[in-house]
C-alpha cells in the first residue's frame, strides 16, 4: 500500500513534491518561471550580443527581454502552475 501511495505521488527531478501545499506550489511554480526568464534572457543577450559584434548588426538588446525571455518565462510559470496546481488538487480529492 505504500508504495502505491508513493508511485502517485509527484516527483521533480528526484524530489517528492506530493506533500507539499498549496502555497509551497504556488510559490515553486513562479520561482521557475522566474528561473526560466532569467536563464533565457542571459543566454538572449550573450547570443544578441555575438550576432551584433559578429555581422555589425545594430539589434537592441530590450529586445532580449520583451521579444524572448517574457513569453519564456509566462510560458513557463503558466505550464508549472497547471501541472503543480493539478498534482495538488489530484492529492486533496483523493483524500490524502
Amino acid at each position: 500500500m505504500v508504495a502505491a501511495t508513493q508511485a502517485n505521488q509527484g516527483r521533480f527531478f528526484g524530489i517528492q513534491f506530493g506533500d507539499f501545499g498549496l502555497f509551497p506550489m504556488i510559490l515553486l511554480s513562479f520561482s521557475l518561471g522566474f528561473l526560466a526568464f532569467f536563464a533565457t534572457c542571459f543566454v538572449a543577450i550573450f547570443s544578441i550580443l555575438i550576432y551584433n559584434s559578429a555581422g555589425h548588426h545594430n539589434i537592441n538588446f530590450a529586445d532580449s527581454y520583451r521579444y524572448i525571455a517574457l513569453p519564456v518565462g509566462l510560458t513557463v510559470l503558466a505550464v508549472s502552475l497547471i501541472v503543480l496546481l493539478g498534482f495538488w488538487l489530484r492529492r486533496k480529492l483523493s483524500g490524502n
